[in-house]
């Protein structure tokens, strides 16, 4: 996976308040900016507007329902991300190994 293709996830995650939104929508199930916005310590325009961020980012699945928007989280594209990260952590935890190994290894003299 490219850095390209999940820079969108990681800078809408980058906000507490689009966290703590997700978080939400990931236990609760789907539900509008009306409905969340008395939770949280903003108004329901700031919460319509984190929550487009992270549907922009493909983190979550709009879908009207009369006059309000309905927000479920998109499971796949954070798996495609957790993919990128454990695919990144494998990374380091080879080259640490690596580095263990040489460390262990008696040197000649």
């Amino acid at each position: 996976m490219s850095t390209t293709s999940t820079a969108p996830v990681f800078a809408a995650l980058g906000d507490p308040h689009r966290q703590q939104l997700l978080l939400m929508l990931a236990r609760g199930g789907a539900a509008s900016a009306s409905a969340l916005a008395p939770s949280l310590p903003m108004s329901r325009q700031a919460v319509d507007r984190h929550l487009r961020v992270l549907s922009g980012a493909g983190l979550l699945e709009p879908r009207r329902s009369g006059r309000e928007v309905l927000y479920a989280v998109r499971r796949a594209e954070l798996d495609r991300s957790a993919e990128w990260l454990r695919e990144l952590a494998d990374g380091w935890d080879r080259r640490l190994a690596a580095v263990k190994a040489a460390a262990e290894t008696p040197g000649e003299d």
